[in-house]
């Protein structure tokens, strides 16, 4: 398959900010309405606090999203995070193809993280987006529960030593994704920094069976980073697979505070970058979350930091506390200033942007621009062939 057209791949003019403020947002007055400025293309956007009550994006308060009277933390205790917005409510999952996947996940045996992580967008996913021309989307989680790292983040349980992979599990799990029907399949794991290539060699087995059976699925890998390990990184980009996903998480500042120390922001662009060279045809997509103190300039930076890796696509989302030791939310982001995030990611080059609050990686990852774009590669590289 041949690499994007050399105007896509170019790298984006620099673009020029407004003067910003280097403040957390979580520590800003919010802004009054006759001071906001409109959004613009190449700029980034302004924090705004916006009522959950109105689907115009109207100015209000912060104190209309968590309350002014907050009870003093006791000494030692964990800091507690703001009240959720109503933004962040979700319907039931429910509807025909949510309830097919549902009821053939019994038989098979598929760990899928959808379900495990009680993912509020499992219903949107599964159904194939807002209407039925989209394809059902799950994840589905390989090399066991048991990380071997502890982002402040994340709730999955942690070990330096977690049992040893499945030896079976490529084949079966292939096995049982090309029996199930859906159009495109998210593969991930947790980090396996105690196995020689991170596992890399699991994800390429199970890819390579799956294509076998289903030449016409959509393969998505959302991975670690393989502590750096190019040779990994290139047998998996190079196994077949249609996206390369490796997730930021959040801004090169708070790297360390939210992050393992074995992950790192320039380790994971570079991965992100090596995976696109080795694989000019793979489409490689990366994801931030938004309410962990970050200011707009360092998501900005961030943004064009992943275009310029060569990255394509982009999620935001908000961070939502899992348990009450883990990071707390500084500030919950409005549905409005997602939007404007999108648009911003749009202006500088991303060919697809999925920003919102209950965004999440791999949200909706078989919506039909995503699916269209890789079916077009597809067909470019068989003419070729």
């Amino acid at each position: 398959m041949a690499a994007l057209s050399s105007t896509f791949l170019a790298t984006p003019l620099p673009v020029r900010l407004p003067a910003l403020s280097r403040r957390r947002t979580s520590d800003r007055a919010f802004p009054s309405p006759s001071t906001t400025p409109p959004i613009r293309a190449a700029a980034p956007p302004e924090r705004t606090a916006t009522s959950a009550t109105s689907s115009s994006a109207v100015e209000a308060p912060l104190s209309a999203v968590s309350s002014p009277q907050q009870r003093p933390r006791p000494l030692g205790a964990p800091e507690a995070s703001p009240r959720k917005p109503a933004w962040l409510r979700q319907r039931a999952p429910q509807g025909k193809r949510y309830e097919q996947v549902q009821e053939s996940l019994q038989g098979l045996r598929l760990n899928t993280v959808c379900e495990e992580a009680k993912c509020p967008n499992i219903g949107e996913c599964w159904n194939g987006g807002h209407g039925d021309g989209g394809l059902g989307t799950a994840t589905i989680m390989l090399l066991g529960d048991t990380c071997t790292r502890g982002c402040r983040f994340c709730a999955v349980a942690t070990s330096p030593n977690p049992a040893p992979p499945d030896e079976d599990e490529p084949e079966n799990t292939a096995r049982a994704i090309a029996s199930w029907g859906v159009g495109y399949i998210v593969l991930t794991s947790v980090d396996r920094d105690d196995l020689p290539d991170g596992g890399a060699n699991h994800f390429v087995r199970t890819v390579r069976e799956l294509k076998s059976l289903r030449p016409d699925i959509l393969v998505e890998c959302l991975v670690s980073d393989f502590r750096g390990d190019k040779a990994a990184v290139a047998a998996l980009a190079t196994s077949g697979l249609d996206v390369f996903a490796h997730n930021v998480e959040t801004v090169k500042r708070l790297q360390r505070s939210v992050r393992d120390p074995r992950a790192g922001y320039e380790q994971s662009l570079t991965v992100l970058q090596h995976a696109r060279e080795v694989a000019p045809s793979v489409v490689t997509k990366s994801s931030i979350m938004l309410g962990l103190g970050e200011t707009d300039e360092e998501v900005a930076q961030t943004m064009r930091d992943l275009r310029d890796a060569g990255v394509e696509i982009v999620t935001l989302g908000q961070y939502l506390q899992p348990t009450p030791i883990h990071l707390p939310v500084k500030e919950f982001v409005t549905p409005a200033k997602f939007d404007e995030w999108r648009q911003y990611g749009e202006s500088i080059g991303f060919r697809y942007v999925a920003s919102g609050p209950l965004v999440r990686s791999s949200y909706r990852a078989g919506e039909f621009f995503v699916e269209s774009m890789l079916r077009k590669r597809q067909q470019e590289a068989a003419a070729r062939e």
